[in-house]
């Protein structure tokens, strides 16, 4: 069994066991941060490679911070090193990027053996999140997906349009109207929420029963789908 208080000493040249301990360690904080973050997500996709990226970058700054160790130079050349890669990635939301540094954090604590900072930290953490979610701070979103359609732009049938969707959706917003077809069609977007009880197979149903409506497309937060 490993001796946790042998091991969170800082040493310039590691023993085997520390450096496999160290990384794996790593790994399944990140693994924790990034299940926190995809059990907490808020939109219609989230990015898998997002996902594996805070993984990741726990694992390499861990790697990072285990080689510098205590020397002063090995830092300084470091820095230069990493001063020449340019980072360009735009994240979507500054959400994102808190999640990205607690990676980052934890596996720096765990690349200079601060274990306890690193788990205690990492757990406090995502609980903090848990409790944000579910808190009045993370109130269940306006709307859970998108709708788009076309129909005739002359169409008599739009009372009809609006009926359905008030019987199927507990609130929607049209978010865009383009002509299509030189104009002889109307190009729809919506976002909706649909009722608890009602289910999005019954309003592509109910929509298909509209002769002028076509091109029916349904893109809902559950699918995960990457945009």
């Amino acid at each position: 069994m490993l001796d946790l208080l042998t091991l969170q000493t800082t040493s310039t040249n590691a023993t085997l066991i520390t450096i496999v301990y160290t990384i794996l360690l790593a790994f399944f904080l990140s693994s924790l941060i990034a299940i926190t973050y995809e059990k907490t997500y808020r939109g219609l996709s989230y990015s898998r490679n997002f996902l594996q990226a805070l993984i990741l970058s726990s694992i390499v700054a861990a790697m990072v911070m285990m080689a510098i160790g205590d020397s002063l130079a090995r830092g300084l050349g470091m820095i230069g090193a990493l001063a020449i890669i340019r980072f360009r990635t735009v994240f979507k939301d500054p959400r994102d990027i808190i999640f990205m540094f607690a990676a980052l954090a934890s596996g720096i604590a765990c690349g200079v053996y601060g274990f306890s900072v690193g788990v205690i930290g990492t757990i406090t953490f995502c609980l903090v999140a848990f409790i944000l979610y579910y808190s009045p701070f993370g109130n269940s979103r306006s709307f859970d997906g998108m709708l788009r359609f076309n129909m005739e732009s002359d169409s008599t049938e739009k009372t009809d349009l609006e009926h359905i969707l008030k019987e199927y959706c507990k609130t929607f917003a049209l978010i865009s109207l383009r002509e299509v077809s030189q104009g002889k069609r109307l190009d729809y977007a919506y976002h909706i929420k649909l009722k608890k009880q009602k289910q999005k197979d019954a309003l592509v149903k109910e929509l298909h029963k509209v002769d002028s409506i076509a091109g029916i497309t349904i893109l809902l937060q559950e699918t995960t789908v990457e945009l």
